[in-house]
């Protein structure tokens, strides 16, 4: 009898030593992270495909190093039905585990889009027709120009904002500045859709409300918002920024705003990345350094906090700003009066001459 205990002991240590063994072997197999070289690329994981299929599918594009750990746990531990159809990015380095969690959650396919603030309608035609133009599925397209006139012509429609601003021309300043993350057969169409979808959901019911009580339209608010979005971007000093423009519209005084010369040349299709002096003497409507008032429509895309300072400016008595060149973090300089913003203005350009110089004269140690 001792015996047989003694063999039964043997036994038993032997199976707790295997599952002990087996238990670390799987421990590490599934928590050893792998690399890969298809971090970038989609592994698309089809509907109806079983946890055994989904699994040698990854063995296969490199992603696990081995099926048999994988499907162990899943069988033992995991739950199998829980892995998900998608289109997937695994990162690399990549565990069994973390690749499981991923398949859990569900992944699908995206194209990312980034609509920066202050873009304007032209700018954002040409991030359009770029992708759609440049991606797989659109290699049957026309060259980028002619599909940016094609996208051009999409903003003309402004039955998405009819409601907002009856008076708008175009979807200038209406299509929301942000990161968009969009399924990848989406059409143009149905970008600006979004992105003026996206502008509806952030305009207030109360703001068109405000900009009455200012004696404002909202197409008026959005249009001043587009130049504040243009002159600054520091948002503590928006409001700042539209207490001058108001402060010269009360006055009369032309806006003297040089990103309405660099819109006109985009509207004309003539802008090079120089504001020349034909730009500045330019009889359109938009020249704000030749026609008092507000631009005919905005000039750019707006963000939230663009539209709360133009419906709340700060209060002063200042009409002029000028880059501060001593903090060199794109604030600016206030003045209530033309002498001293003279100062400030000269101070400005002795630095801006100061810049180009260092500048041409590292372009001429590279040559």
């Amino acid at each position: 009898m001792k015996k047989v205990f003694i063999a039964l002991g043997i036994v038993v240590f032997c199976l707790i030593a295997l599952t002990g063994a087996g238990a670390y072997w799987l421990d590490r197999s599934l928590n050893a992270p792998k690399e890969h070289d298809k971090a970038e690329t989609y592994i698309v994981i089809e509907k109806g495909s079983t946890p055994s299929q989904i699994v040698a599918k990854l063995t296969t594009e490199g992603i696990l190093e081995s099926s048999t750990p994988t499907l162990v746990y899943l069988k033992t531990f995991g739950n199998p039905e829980g892995l998900k159809a998608g289109d997937y990015k695994f990162p690399s380095p990549i565990s069994p585990i973390q690749a499981l969690a991923i398949l859990a959650k569900g992944q699908e396919r995206v194209m990312r889009i980034v609509i920066p603030e202050g873009f304007t309608r032209f700018d954002i035609a040409k991030r359009l027709a770029e992708w759609n133009v440049n991606r797989p599925e659109g290699s049957s397209m026309p060259p980028v120009d002619v599909e940016q006139k094609r996208i051009l012509s999409l903003m003309d429609d402004t039955s998405l904002i009819k409601d907002i601003a009856p008076e708008a021309k175009n979807l200038e300043g209406y299509m929301y500045p942000s990161t968009y993350d969009l399924d990848p057969s989406s059409t143009p169409e149905k970008i600006i859709s979004t992105m003026v979808g996206q502008f509806r959901k952030v305009w207030k019911p109360e703001w068109t409300a405000k900009a009455k009580s200012m004696d404002r339209t909202s197409h008026e608010i959005v249009t001043i918002a587009s130049l504040i979005e243009t002159e600054t971007g520091v948002p503590a000093e928006r409001p700042i920024v539209a207490g001058v423009i108001y402060n010269r519209l009360s006055k009369g005084i032309p806006l003297g705003i040089d990103q309405t010369a660099v819109y006109i040349a985009k509207m004309e299709n003539r802008w090079d990345g120089t504001i020349n002096r034909s730009d500045l003497d330019s009889t359109s409507p938009y020249n704000t350094r030749k026609y008092a008032g507000i631009p005919p429509g905005p000039i750019s895309s707006v963000s939230e906090s663009s539209i709360e300072a133009a419906l709340n400016p700060a209060t002063s008595d200042y009409l002029y700003y000028v880059r501060n060149v001593q903090l060199n973090d794109g604030s600016h300089w206030f003045y209530s009066s033309a002498a001293e913003f003279e100062k400030g203005k000269a101070e400005y350009q002795r630095w801006l001459e100061k810049e180009r110089q260092e500048k041409r004269a590292s372009e001429a140690n590279t040559r």
